[in-house]
Order: structure tokens, then C-alpha cells, then sequence
């Protein structure tokens, strides 16, 4: 996507009504059990992007996770299919490895999708990155997404590059998001979304 004049917009100043870029909506965790989008997500933009700044999990070895909602966030259960490739190096430099994560995997199952494992809850450890979502508001196609994170896996290592993609299998409108760990709080922490034009 180039983003020519918006490069500002979407790298974190807010944009405004006319642009192609535009902020809706910044939620800042703090000992939440999940994070929720449940507005703004409409046909007015055909990709929403949602980045995430240091998101750190109250638990050890908690996964970074999202789900969909078509009823207004009543429920996060959306059938889907995904895949998970992750590129890791440990701090020690004794591993590196890129690797297709199939026991993440999801086929058209309505569980949350993992776009960050096990990651760390040590102080300087977190989770950053981004997610995109594709034309949500349709009633005609499936949904699309991907995302893109870093994080510390719990053993000290760097899982570098990690991406998940997939679609959810549905022609009813995605209209909420749900972000939060496999297991405790999400501790601290920011996600911003984006609409694009």
C-alpha cells in the first residue's frame, strides 16, 4: 500500500476526515481480560489497520490472539482458516529457525487466532505489530487478514517477522474485534485502529 502523504497518518499522527489514512480509534490496555473494537468498523473503508505498541502480557507464555464478531462483539466466534510461519533467533545466537507453525493452524474453526506464542510477561518483553482486515463490511465475499509481529518468546528468544493470514469464512459484515492472551491480562500497552480508503 503506499501511503505517499499519509506516511505521517499511519506511523502515528492522527489523520483527519478527508484523508485516505485516518485514525478512529486508540484503546490503551491496563489489566484487561481483552480489547474490544465494537464501533467504527463499517463499509465508510475497504482495510482497517490495527497496530499494536508494546502489548505485554500479565502471564508467561500467553500467545497474542484476535476473533471477529458479525453481532456487535455479542460474540467472538467466527469461522475461519489460517496459517502461522514465524522466524526465530535466540539472544544467545545458538538457534535460528523459520518455521510454518502448523499445530496453530486453524481450519474452519471459530477459535482466536494466534498472531504472537508464548510470549514473555518479563518487564523489557512484549508483543508490537500490526493486523489488517479487508473489506469487513461485505455481504458478499469472505473476509481477509494478516498480520505482522515481533515479539520475546518466553525462553529469551526473538520471534522475528511472525505472520498469520487467513480469511474469515463468512459473507455476514465483521463489525468488532476482539485482542487479548491466551491466558491472564494483557498487562499494558496500545492499539491504535486505522480506516484506508
Amino acid at each position: 500500500m503506499p501511503l505517499g502523504a499519509n506516511k505521517a497518518a499511519i506511523m502515528g499522527v492522527a489523520g483527519v476526515s478527508t484523508a485516505d489514512v485516518v485514525l478512529l480509534a486508540s484503546e490503551t490496555a491496563s489489566a484487561d481480560a481483552s480489547i474490544e473494537f465494537t464501533s467504527n468498523i463499517t463499509s465508510t473503508y475497504g482495510e482497517y489497520i490495527f497496530h499494536f505498541y508494546y502489548i505485554h502480557p500479565a502471564s508467561d507464555d500467553a500467545s497474542w490472539t484476535f476473533n471477529g464478531s458479525i453481532d456487535g462483539g455479542s460474540n467472538y466466534n467466527v469461522t475461519k482458516t489460517n496459517t502461522h510461519f514465524v522466524a526465530i533467533h535466540y539472544e544467545n545466537d545458538a538457534t535460528t529457525n523459520l518455521s510454518y507453525e502448523t499445530s496453530l493452524d486453524i481450519a474452519q474453526g471459530t477459535g482466536y487466532t494466534n498472531m504472537a506464542n508464548l510470549t514473555s510477561n518479563d518487564n523489557d518483553m512484549a508483543v508490537s505489530g500490526e493486523l489488517h482486515l479487508f473489506n469487513p463490511a461485505s455481504t458478499t465475499y469472505v473476509k481477509h487478514f494478516y498480520s505482522r509481529t515481533v515479539s520475546m518468546y518466553s525462553e529469551s528468544v526473538s520471534q522475528n517477522n511472525t505472520l498469520a493470514s487467513g480469511y474469515f469464512n463468512t459473507t455476514s459484515a465483521i463489525n468488532a474485534l476482539d485482542f487479548k492472551f491466551s491466558t491472564g491480562n494483557t498487562d499494558a500497552g496500545i492499539i491504535k485502529m486505522w480506516g484506508v480508503k
